[in-house]
């Protein structure tokens, strides 16, 4: 009879796991399944477990592959199981091609006469899914906000950033989930930011893996009227709530989509966008509404001198300007008051929006 051995932390099981254990439960007679305790979990990864050890051993156990379910309490990286090891003496350690502690496991083999195994990664049965996805979709929201952004943009691009200079941004409502979309598509409003924020992504790292900007996940994650500091990633400078903006935003649909990622080599004035940036930031300290349409005002000048088209104008609004910088998308209206801002949203294609500020008592469901 032929003995497998396996260890793992097994934290949340999912189908992957569950693949691996069929596929080593075939290489003998007879499968052990030790899993970290919950006392080595947060010794080795700084992380609570999922569930109570003995909750987590009657699920495994109850694996129809799985013959013997026991527990690693060792204090050593990658060998909490070593005690259990040494007293059963299997036959096979099996272990994933991404095993970080081989060569500790091949020693401990060689100390019982085990083979150590490597199981070759074989087409997943289901959508490759990892313990650490599985936390962020769990932990995710069900709602996000979007955002407009009023000066700054593209300064938090890494390779555009500039010290000293700064992007404002403000989310916005009508919120977004999967399932209900009140926007157009690709609106030049973050929307990829949001979407990985409610699937759980790192939503930063996929915007700047995309080769574009950090501002629209920080700020649908922080919500509030923000200013950020330029740089290689996020770093929050001031947060207001944005009452000063309540019932004085709109949004126009230009009927052309955005894309930002096919105009970042695009020639454009950084030193009217450091301005702009600086201009919107000095509005948000002082809470000064005109101010801020400053700012707007000299980021849309930045926007058509790149080749933008001209937006309508509409002689009551303070300022307007793309959202974004994808040549396209939606365009945010500032209004001195919100009677005037709803005199415009009577226009087609005109969408009333307000700030958006997350309460820290607010669930996510």
């Amino acid at each position: 009879m032929t003995h497998i051995f396996v260890s793992g932390c097994y934290d949340i099981l999912h189908a992957g796991h569950v693949q691996f254990f069929r596929e080593a439960r075939a290489l003998g007679d007879e499968l052990t399944v030790c899993f970290a305790s919950a006392d080595v979990l947060w010794q080795h990864k700084q992380r609570r477990s999922s569930l109570p050890d003995e909750h987590k051993a009657a699920i495994l156990a109850s694996l129809t592959m799985v013959d013997r379910v026991v527990m690693g309490h060792g204090t050593k990286h990658g060998l909490d199981f070593e005690e259990h090891f040494l007293r059963l003496r299997p036959d096979v350690l099996a272990v994933t091609e991404d095993d970080q502690y081989g060569e500790l496991k091949r020693a401990l083999c060689a100390e019982v006469g085990a083979r150590y195994h490597v199981l070759e990664k074989t087409p997943p049965e289901f959508e490759p899914v990892s313990t650490t996805q599985v936390v962020r979709l769990i932990r995710a929201p069900s709602h996000a906000p979007l955002r407009v952004d009023f000066g700054g943009g593209w300064l938090d691009v890494p390779r555009f950033a500039r010290p000293g200079a700064y992007i404002v941004n403000c989310a916005i409502s009508p919120l977004v989930s999967l399932r209900n979309w009140p926007y157009r598509a690709c609106a030049g409003l973050g929307g990829s930011g949001a979407y990985a924020l409610l699937r759980g992504d790192d939503s930063v790292s996929s915007e700047l893996n995309l080769g574009v900007g950090w501002q629209d996940p920080a700020i649908v994650f922080e919500t509030g009227l923000c200013v950020w500091k330029s740089g290689p990633r996020p770093r929050l400078e001031l947060k207001r709530d944005g009452r000063m903006l309540a019932g004085r935003m709109a949004l126009l649909w230009t009927g052309a989509p955005h894309d930002t990622p096919s105009v970042v080599q695009v020639d454009r004035d950084y030193e009217l966008i450091e301005r702009a940036g600086s201009l919107a930031r000095q509005a948000v300290v002082r809470e000064d509404l005109e101010l801020l349409a400053a700012g707007v005002r000299t980021s849309y000048r930045v926007q058509l001198g790149e080749g933008m088209t001209p937006l309508p104008e509409f002689s009551e609004a303070l300022a307007c300007k793309y959202c974004g910088g994808g040549w396209g998308g939606y365009a945010v209206y500032l209004f001195p008051d919100q009677s005037v801002r709803d005199g415009f949203v009577g226009r087609q294609g005109v969408l009333a929006v307000e700030p958006y500020l997350r309460h820290c008592c607010e669930p996510n469901e």
